[in-house]
Order: structure tokens, then C-alpha cells, then sequence
């Protein structure tokens, strides 16, 4: 058994916190795991819980359009992960000591992905990662390097879904998120028609 399936089946039988009493399942991440180009969540919500893959929903489904708008594609050349990996009851946000049981694994995928884009989605991913602080109307958009890995934050697609003005914002983020991509990942666009 490779790294990548050791670090999957732990997560998948884990038990760190109370989350695991009320899942039905674990949503480990899907897409390519040598992917140059990292997305990262907060958590699952009830459709992901039912089928164990993150962003399925009607806000995944936006998340697809919005990665196609950039010839991105969670099968060809993006990883798509959550801070936690079992949804918050209620879809709350994750409380710290969910955050704390679970980061490690997010930060074993990043070590095994080695990512050269992180795009945090929502505040809350964005307050984990990139820095507490993070307001995600001030800083959305503004890139972070940290380590040789470059980070930025865009609004949540749950949260676009909530206000469509700031969908106009949102694609001059993915732009930059693309022009990123070109300068960055020699990989990402190849066999990538579009």
C-alpha cells in the first residue's frame, strides 16, 4: 500500500473527533493526486456526507462551472479537499477542535500533492491556512506565498449562491487564479483542451 492509500484508509476509519458519530461518510477529496493546483474547503455538507465526494451539491455544481470557466476540471488537473473531512451538523462551521483532529490530514494531502496553488474557499478555509485574520471581502483575490506555494481565497460558491453580486468579483479572482496557473504549473493546461 502506497503513501496516498495508507493516508486514506487512516482517515476513513477515523475517530479524533465527534464528527465520526454522526457522518456517513468520510470525504477524503477527489481528483488528481498529482494535480499542480489545490482547492480547499471547510467542510462537507449533507450532500457531500451522502456521497463521500466534496462540492457535489448545487454549490459544487457552481464550482464546476467556475473551474470550466478556467480550464480547470476535478477528473483532469485539480485536487479539491476540506479542512474537515466529515460535515458539521447543520452544516455549521467547523469548531476549532474539528479543525485540530482533522488538519493533519489535510496537511499530509498537501505534503503528498505538493501543490503549487492553494485556493482557499470561503473565510473559513482562508482563516486556517492563510492567516486568522483573513476577511474574505477585504482579501479575496490577493495572493500569499508561502514555502514556494502560492495562496489565494475567493468567496465560497455556497455564498455566491446566496449573493450573485459578487459573482463579477469572483471571476476577475479566477482570471488571476488562471493567469497564475499559466506562469506557475507547466503541467495543468497540457491535454487540456479549451
Amino acid at each position: 500500500m502506497n503513501e496516498w492509500e495508507e493516508l486514506r484508509s487512516a482517515c476513513m476509519n477515523c475517530q479524533r473527533c465527534a464528527l465520526a458519530e454522526t457522518r456517513t461518510n468520510v470525504v477524503f477529496g477527489v481528483g488528481p493526486p498529482e494535480a499542480e493546483v489545490m482547492l480547499i474547503g471547510e467542510g462537507p455538507g449533507e450532500q457531500e456526507d451522502l456521497t463521500g465526494e466534496p462540492f457535489v451539491g448545487r454549490a459544487g455544481k457552481l464550482l464546476d462551472d467556475m473551474l470550466t470557466l478556467i480550464d480547470l476540471s476535478r477528473e483532469k488537473n485539480v485536487y479539491i479537499a476540506n479542512m474537515v473531512k466529515c460535515r458539521p451538523p447543520g452544516n455549521r462551521d467547523p469548531l476549532n477542535v474539528e479543525q485540530d483532529a482533522c488538519i493533519g490530514y489535510l496537511r499530509a494531502q498537501v505534503s503528498l500533492i505538493r501543490p503549487k496553488i492553494i485556493v482557499c474557499l470561503g473565510r473559513v478555509a482562508a482563516m486556517r491556512i492563510i492567516s486568522p485574520d483573513f476577511k474574505i471581502t477585504r482579501d479575496h483575490g490577493k495572493w500569499e506565498e508561502r514555502a514556494g506555494v502560492s495562496m489565494m481565497a475567493v468567496y465560497h460558491p455556497a455564498a455566491l449562491l446566496r449573493d450573485p453580486g459578487k459573482r463579477p468579483e469572483t471571476f476577475a479572482d479566477l482570471k488571476a487564479i488562471q493567469a497564475k496557473i499559466r506562469a506557475v504549473c507547466p503541467k495543468t493546461y497540457q491535454d487540456v483542451s479549451g
